[in-house]
């Protein structure tokens, strides 16, 4: 029998590799229960660990083996109630033992299986297959950014940056070169002088005196070729290569006015939330710009966004003027990628409605890869959904969805923001 021994040093992550097939395997039950567990949470808790539960019954490995019913005999071993020969009859209720925590029939069962997830693993599965949509990686012109890249080798540089085998490689080839007439010339002695003590010549004979003097100046040249010099380094060359960037900013726009009530104002805040741990988390480069509004529109901090207590009237097309400002004087269309997304309930001035349609047409749609509008209401749409409806058949890359409870800030987050197909 052969015997395996882990003897792995780190045993904190010898599970690892068993861990991450686990939940590949069962990542869509992972996913669901991601899912549920975010519609439950508070807002400040969000981005927190989970645990989950994967029912029992689909742990199990498929296997052949014998069903229910049909006729088949098994031999046990007896005991002081059953001799040999005897016939015991198959206890009833035989397939149970499986179910969600309880016991089955014959006082027997298994607990749903308890797994839990890290935070890092509950963001995976959070924002498993989405993305920006439209996102161009534009060339930046005098960017910052660069890519240090290899760009061959050179004869001077850092002595950290000397490359041992191409500067061996070099003194190879020299003594190779510069020994090679030397060696050649040596050859031909040491055959002469071979030739000279056959034929009968003795060691006073000055003609062997003679070589052997030349073959020692010769052997002492070429011993003296060095075996390594300053002119065989090689120093590897390293150069900064501008690299195409992927710079987005994305405009979070909230009604905070009078008729958005404080539920609809908390489910406002979790979908921008999941926007803002999303972006976080999938991007490196991105900047997030956030408004509120009633009647005034202001550009405020992270902070006083999620938790300011202001209010009043409504005039979205303020927050919407503003936001162009912002893209005007500081986010050039050309070089970023300008994502927005707005919640509201839809409430506005009737006369404001229009101009919110005519501004995103107009001026906001054409600086825009992607433009998300959330209306947050469980009533009957208002004025501002139906301008725009005329945005959204105007421009494709305008979505709208409504949010009526918790429950579907999720799922229309998602389908915002699912990855598009190539």
């Amino acid at each position: 029998m052969s015997h395996f021994i882990d003897r792995r040093s780190s045993s904190k992550n010898k599970s690892a590799v068993n861990r991450q097939r686990f939940l590949k395997r069962y990542k869509s039950q992972l996913k669901r229960a991601v899912s549920d567990a975010v519609n439950r949470r508070s807002i400040t808790d969000m981005d927190a660990g989970e645990k989950v539960g994967i029912p029992s019954r689909d742990l199990s490995e498929p296997v052949f083996h014998h069903g229910p019913g049909g006729q088949r005999e098994q031999i046990h071993p007896g005991n002081k109630e059953f001799a040999a020969g005897d016939r015991v009859p198959r206890p009833e209720g035989s397939a149970g033992g499986q179910g969600s925590g309880r016991a089955s029939r014959d006082g027997q069962g298994e607990d749903d299986f308890i797994f839990e997830l890290s935070r890092e693993e509950f963001m995976d599965l959070l924002f498993d297959d989405l993305e920006l949509p439209n996102l161009v990686r534009n060339q930046l012109l005098g960017t910052t950014e660069f890519k240090t890249i290899r760009a061959g080798y050179t004869t001077s540089g850092a002595p950290s940056n000397i490359d041992v085998v191409r500067s061996l490689k070099g003194a190879i080839a020299r003594r190779t070169a510069l020994g090679a007439p030397h060696r050649a010339r040596l050859r031909e002695l040491e055959l002469e002088l071979e030739a000279l003590l056959a034929a009968g010549a003795t060691e006073t004979d000055p003609r062997v005196a003679a070589l052997r003097e030349e073959i020692e100046r010769l052997k002492a040249r070429i011993a003296a070729l060095p075996f390594i010099d300053t002119f065989d380094l090689r120093y590897q060359s390293f150069t900064r290569e501008p690299q195409p960037s992927s710079k987005a900013v994305m405009l979070c726009i909230m009604d905070v006015s009078g008729s958005m009530d404080q539920m609809r104002k908390n489910l406002a805040k979790r979908f921008f939330i999941l926007l803002y741990l999303f972006l976080q988390r999938n991007y490196d480069k991105i900047e997030v710009v956030f408004i509120r509004h009633h009647t005034v529109a202001q550009e405020v901090d992270e902070q006083e966004f999620f938790y300011s207590r202001e209010t009043g009237g409504t005039v979205v097309s303020s927050a919407l003027s503003l936001a162009h400002d912002i893209l005007s004087e500081r986010y050039d269309s050309s070089q970023w990628n300008i994502y927005a997304a707005q919640a509201s309930d839809g409430d506005n001035w009737d006369s404001d409605s229009s101009i919110c349609r005519d501004l995103l047409i107009d001026q906001l749609m054409p600086l825009m890869r992607y433009f998300a509008y959330i209306e947050i209401t469980p009533r009957q749409h208002q004025s501002l959904w139906y301008a725009y409806e005329d945005v959204k058949a105007a421009h494709p890359h305008f979505a709208m969805e409504e949010i009526g409870g918790a429950e579907d800030i999720f799922p229309v987050f998602r389908e915002l923001f699912k990855k598009q197909e190539a």
